[in-house]
Parts: structure tokens; C-alpha cells; sequence
């Protein structure tokens, strides 16, 4: 049975990263069969020629080879990934904000990927994926110092490799959507050298530490006893070690992004007629296109956090392609019920609820788990954006925090409900004893999902904080009146998205 998920000995968590596979790791072991032993012949053996008494060189163990399918496999999915910012978000964005920022919005997306790509390159998957302390990795693999054609890193089953570099553009991909999401929090008033200039700083101290602490261990390899897992533990980023459980980013991307835009939207503050004037969608069909790539490149963000073409990756697509039905399904009711129409804003907002929701458990939960997440999170998500947006007073432009944020904390914790093996989840593996652990407790693990979800909102928010006010200290983070009013497409880039 080819389940994968992970623990740090006996217990752990399976997050959506790979560590690099050193010369030093240790070799997979198997258990020897116990057989009866033959008996003794009553005649003693032949005395063996001298030449032959020698005893045989030991046949050295192979290396870890890369399988072919694996890495086809994930280099479509990191394409997928990085489909779902260009175009997707963008689109979906673009079509929420008003026809004069339209533009601004889809060049905002469009540079912020491209700045984080290059900044993962140069420093920032060398501070996530290398061994450091329990938040931040070294500098050894800065300018990917070190990484060739031939370098591999581990997947979730032991032996069992991928090429590196594909694993680069995987978590790269997912570092720069992570800073994209942010933006949509404070549309339509942001400087755009503003923008950059914080995405630069807080990627740095909040996504890079976020990413190492919860994704970042030795890899299954050197979980061969029970001692040499202690010792591969104590090197694991320190939400890893606590036994957090995060498969393709819920913390890492969704929570950490969303507190980031919140925290944003409240220093930069609110839009000029915010609550006075109409402030409508321009475009819902850009919106629905870019829901749908959303979704369509989701399950490469999902299924390929497995990190090989597995039945796991099939659970995790399984899940993603139902709970975000479901989620639609239940924000469209919920809002035909309350509000007597349903509407394509909402069954669109209610499929990204959905993904996100189901982002953190995809590859731990059942078929049932993935049904009831996706359920749930359309009714949180809908009083996320609404009676939750009202009661924090915030001019969160795109519901970053109402979609991202609550989604992404109520499918963190929920993952803790439904990995349980007694309600279809796959619970924990034990690589020492190469089995699902016994003793999987639905409590305890939800209390170490609420570390990991309130470690993630303290400290991006913190490190927010701080970026905002040093941006605008020194360059200044939002357009004048006149520009707001005019709008940033002609302002910021001396562009219209529509000529007449």
C-alpha cells in the first residue's frame, strides 16, 4: 500500500517539501524474513580450495535514481502552479477591481511573480530547503551554489528521488503566488515601487521562515532507528518538529499571505469613498475565467506536493476536484437562501474557499473528510467576507483574508479532525516502522494544527507590520488622492487596460 505521510519517528507530519539528498543519508532498510534453519549434515563439508575461501566482495548498495515518470510528473504540475498566477489570479483579480485599476492589478500579479522567481533563485530556496536551525536554513545553496543537472532531493517514500532543480520551480512557484495573493488586499491605492519594495522584505522574513519551519526536514532516508530519527528531527524546521501538519501549503501560503494583506490593508487604509460609493466588479467574466484556472492549476499545487505520481497525488486531486465543488455548492445555497440570488461572484469565491480550504489536508483526508472541508468552508468563507470584514472594519479590497485566511485556518485545523484513520484519513506514517502509527489522537493533533496556524498569523503579521512602515518610512506606500481618483492604470503605468 503505497501511502505517504510523514513522522518525525514515531509520529510527524507530511508537509509539501523535499530535503536534498546528501551523500551521508542513510540507506533505506528492510526487515529480514525469518526462516527455519536447515539442519546440519551428519557429514562434515567439503574443505574449500584456498583460492576459493576468500570470501566475496559485498555488492555496493545502488544509488537513488530519479524516476523518469516522477519528474515528468512534477514539472507539469510546478507549469500548473504557475498557471494559476499567470494567468489565473491575475484574472480573477482584474475582474474584481474597477475598470480604471484593472491594468494596475494585472501588472502588479504579473511583476511580483517575476521579482520573487529571481529572489528564490539568488537566496530564497537556499534559506527555506537547506539545513540551518529550526527557522531558517543556511546560505549554502545561494545561487543554487552547488546544484547540477544530477542533483536530487527526496520525495515521501524512502529511496525514492526527484531532480532538484524540478523541485526548485515546485516551491518557487509557490513562493511567488504567495506574494501575488497579498496584493489583492489593498487594490486599487498602493504604490507599485511600495508594493515591491515590501514584497522584497517580507518575503524574506516571513515566507522564507514560514516555508523552513513547517516544510523543512532530513527526508525519509534518515529515519532508519529510532535514534537516528531523533537526530534527523532535531534538524527539521521547528513547526516539523512539533508534528504540524501542512500538505501543500495552508500556513505556509494561504495564512501567512492573508494576515500579510489584512495587516497591509489596515496600514495603507481604506479606498477614497469606501462604504460611501459603489465599488462593483468590472469584469465577472475575467473573474470566472480566472476561478476556473484557478481550480485547473490547483491540482498541480495539490496533487504535486506528493512529489511523485502516486495513489497519494490521486487522493490529493481526488480531494481538491471535490471539495471545491463542494464549497461552491454551499456558498451558492447559502447565499440563494439569505440573499435570494445566487451569484457568479459567489459560487466563483466559494470554489477558491474551497481550494484553500482543502489545500492544508488534500493529501491526509478521505474522500468523506475532502466532502465535509469543502461543505463547511463555503458557509465560513461567505461569513468571512461579510460579517467577519464588518466586525475588523478593514478595506480589504479582494477578501484576501476573508477567503485566504479563514479558509486556510479552518482547513488547517479540520486536516487534524479528518487525517484520523477512524474517519477515513490516512493518519500518521511512522518511517521507522514503516506504518501508519497506532495511536493517532484527534485532539492532540488539532492543538498542534492551532501552533502552527497561530505561530503563522503572529509572526506574519509582525513581519508585516514592520515591512509596511520601513516601505513607508522611506518610499511611501500609497498613491495621492488625485491619482486614486483618476485611477493607477494611467497614474502608475501610463497605460489603459480598454481603449476606445
Amino acid at each position: 500500500m503505497k501511502k505517504i505521510l510523514l513522522a518525525l519517528s514515531l509520529s510527524g507530519a507530511l508537509l509539501s517539501a523535499a530535503p536534498l539528498y546528501a551523500e551521508e543519508t542513510a540507506a533505506p532498510t528492510t526487515t529480514a524474513t525469518v526462516t527455519e534453519v536447515a539442519p546440519v549434515a551428519a557429514t562434515p563439508a567439503p574443505v574449500a580450495e584456498p583460492a576459493a575461501a576468500e570470501a566475496a566482495p559485498v555488492a555496493a548498495a545502488p544509488a537513488p535514481t530519479a524516476n523518469k515518470g516522477d519528474d515528468a510528473f512534477l514539472m507539469m504540475c510546478s507549469a500548473f502552479v504557475i498557471l494559476m498566477s499567470l494567468p489565473g489570479l491575475a484574472l480573477f483579480y482584474g475582474g474584481l477591481v474597477r475598470k480604471k485599476n484593472m491594468l494596475s492589478v494585472l501588472m502588479q500579479v504579473f511583476t511580483v511573480f517575476s521579482v520573487i522567481t529571481v529572489l528564490w533563485m539568488v537566496y530564497g530556496y537556499s534559506i527555506a530547503f537547506t539545513e540551518g536551525n529550526a527557522f531558517f536554513g543556511s546560505l549554502d545553496k545561494v545561487f543554487l551554489n552547488g546544484v547540477t543537472a544530477d542533483s536530487l532531493a527526496a520525495s515521501w517514500n524512502k529511496a525514492t528521488p526527484i531532480h532538484e532543480m524540478i523541485y526548485i520551480v515546485f516551491q518557487g512557484a509557490f513562493a511567488a503566488i504567495t506574494c501575488c495573493l497579498i496584493v489583492g488586499a489593498f487594490a486599487e491605492r498602493a504604490k507599485f515601487a511600495g508594493i515591491l519594495a515590501f514584497m522584497v522584505i517580507w518575503f524574506t522574513i516571513s515566507y522564507l521562515p514560514i516555508a523552513h519551519m513547517v516544510w523543512y526536514w532530513a527526508g525519509p532516508d534518515a529515519y532508519t532507528d529510532a535514534d537516528a530519527a531523533a537526530a534527523a528531527g532535531a534538524t527539521a524546521g521547528w513547526l516539523f518538529q512539533k508534528g504540524a501538519l501542512d500538505f501543500a501549503g495552508g500556513t505556509v501560503v494561504h495564512i501567512n499571505a492573508a494576515v500579510a494583506g489584512l495587516v497591509g490593508a489596515y496600514v495603507i487604509g481604506k479606498r477614497l469613498g469606501y462604504g460611501r460609493e459603489a465599488m462593483l466588479p468590472h469584469n465577472m467574466v475575467m473573474t470566472m475565467i480566472g476561478s476556473a484556472l484557478l481550480w485547473f492549476g490547483w491540482f498541480g499545487f495539490n496533487a504535486g506536493s506528493a512529489l511523485e505520481a502516486n495513489g497519494v497525488a490521486g487522493l490529493a486531486f481526488l480531494n481538491t476536484w471535490l471539495a471545491t465543488a463542494a464549497a461552491a455548492v454551499s456558498w451558492m445555497l447559502t447565499e440563494w437562501i439569505f440573499k435570494s440570488k445566487p451569484s457568479m461572484l459567489g459560487a466563483a469565491s466559494g470554489a477558491v474557499g474551497g481550494l484553500v480550504a482543502i489545500t492544508p489536508a488534500c493529501g491526509f483526508v478521505g474522500a468523506n473528510g475532502a466532502l465535509a472541508i469543502g461543505l463547511i468552508a463555503g458557509v465560513v468563507c461567505l461569513w468571512g467576507v461579510h460579517s467577519l470584514k464588518r466586525l475588523l472594519g478593514a478595506d480589504d479590497a479582494l477578501d484576501v483574508f476573508g477567503v485566504h485566511g479563514v479558509g486556510g485556518i479552518l482547513g488547517a485545523l479540520l486536516t487534524g479532525v479528518f487525517a484520523a484513520p477512524s474517519l477515513g484519513g490516512l493518519g500518521i506514517w511512522d518511517y521507522v516502522a514503516n506504518g501508519v502509527a497506532a495511536d493517532y489522537s484527534i485532539l492532540g493533533q488539532v492543538k498542534i494544527q492551532a501552533i502552527g496556524v497561530l505561530t503563522t498569523v503572529v509572526w506574519s503579521g509582525v513581519t508585516a507590520f514592520i515591512a509596511y512602515k520601513l516601505v513607508d518610512i522611506t518610499i511611501g506606500l500609497r498613491v495621492s488622492e488625485e491619482e486614486e481618483r483618476i485611477g493607477l492604470d494611467v497614474t502608475s503605468h501610463g497605460e489603459r487596460a480598454y481603449n476606445d
